[in-house]
């Protein structure tokens, strides 16, 4: 409405992958790293102003980078995230003993309600999933973001890559009613940390989206001694099951000096309601 244009911008993340992690290719250790760093994004900026670019956006970039991203020109934003942390259970029980006893009867009330279903969950890793196993999850993948007007971006092919190229790095939660798979979950396996990526079905069975895509693997991450859940973005319902919020970080660069100041000044006002909102969730 302003009369400006927003594409083409200039994108720092992993690709469709909301995870906090290295923005700037900078070993911990390295010296001049300030210096360094201010030359990376003076070169980024220059990138943005030889291509037209309106903006550079840095996206989740991890805590100790943060202090590399200051600079007067750089808008930083805060938003909030929900992960677990596995504080050493030797089990999915241990774990629920940690909760309030409202919370560990109803979670054990909706994993046996799943369980008496007489759905079978298979956990699948690495090479023991096949294509035909991605075949039946990427179908499911598709229909979530039919059902939500969106585009799947991650095609059969890629899917079926990591079993071969990253095969300790993929795992799949897929329910089964007798011979017909009705759901999945898709998550990968970092070196300490399980991230929850995708799900979908073929049909509603209550609490099954809890069961594949939280418990279980909360499960997992127990049973492998992993120290850390992060089951993606959004999500308040998570909080009842264990998960906590996390602060999260991007930072901008907007060549538009009027839409760098409008931009700011909402920044300022959404800054101050995250920070009270993620320390309300907190205190739950």
């Amino acid at each position: 409405r302003a009369g400006g244009r927003y594409y083409p911008k200039l994108v720092t993340a992993v690709p469709y992958t909301p995870v906090t992690g290295r923005r700037l290719l900078l070993a911990d250790d390295t010296p001049d790293a300030a210096r360094i760093a201010h030359t990376l994004v003076a070169g980024v900026r220059a990138l943005a102003e030889s291509l037209g670019a309106s903006s550079w956006h840095c996206l989740f970039p991890a805590d100790g980078q943060l202090a590399l991203l200051e600079d007067s020109d750089l808008l930083r934003r805060e938003g909030c995230q929900y992960h677990w942390y596995n504080a050493g259970y030797a089990s999915f029980d241990h774990f629920l003993a940690s909760l309030s006893s409202k919370r560990r009867k109803e979670i054990r009330r909706q994993r046996r309600e799943i369980a008496d279903s007489g759905l079978v969950v298979e956990l699948l890793e690495g090479p023991a999933i096949t294509p035909a196993h991605w075949r039946v999850f990427h179908r499911f993948y598709c229909d979530t973001f039919a059902r939500k007007w969106g585009e799947p971006r991650l095609t059969l092919p890629f899917m079926c890559s990591l079993s071969e190229t990253m095969p300790e790095a993929p795992v799949l939660l897929l329910a089964r009613d007798g011979d017909e798979y009705v759901a999945g979950a898709f998550a990968l396996r970092g070196g300490d940390t399980v991230y929850g990526r995708h799900w979908g079905c073929s049909r509603f069975v209550r609490h099954l989206h809890f069961e594949l895509c939280y418990y279980g693997f909360i499960d997992y991450a127990i049973a492998r001694g992993l120290r850390h859940f992060d089951a993606g973005a959004q999500g308040e319902h998570k909080v009842p099951r264990g998960f906590v919020p996390v602060r999260t970080w991007s930072v901008h660069w907007l060549r538009d000096p009027g839409f760098r100041r409008a931009v700011a000044d909402f920044l300022r006002r959404e800054t101050v309601a995250v920070e009270r909102y993620v320390e309300d969730v907190g205190a739950h």
